[in-house]
């Protein structure tokens, strides 16, 4: 399964894209722990508390996952799992 991470998600795991041992039957939190455990690095900008992060979010088939069955939702073939910090700036009105 392949994680795609944007922003400083990336610079700390190395690449925007990052392939995990998970597959169809696991959990989004399963691929979760997978990504966390091959770039710990990831582990304090992404968990708090024992848990994702409020400011986190974690999609699958680019719905954020606290919309259906969080962590527990169970992947399928071809699932796309995404991890964006909060995202801020942009060009001021003139």
């Amino acid at each position: 399964m392949e994680w795609k991470l944007f922003a400083d998600l990336a610079e700390i795991a190395g690449d925007r894209a990052v392939t995990v041992d998970a597959e169809p039957g696991d959990t989004v939190g399963d691929a979760l722990d997978a990504l966390l455990d091959a770039h710990p690095d990831l582990r304090d900008r992404v968990i708090e508390d024992g848990s994702v992060a409020d400011h986190i979010n974690v999609l699958r088939n680019g719905r954020s996952v606290r919309h259906d069955d969080g962590l527990d939702a169970t992947l399928e073939a071809g699932d796309e799992l995404a991890l964006f910090p909060p995202v801020s700036g942009g060009a001021a009105d003139r």
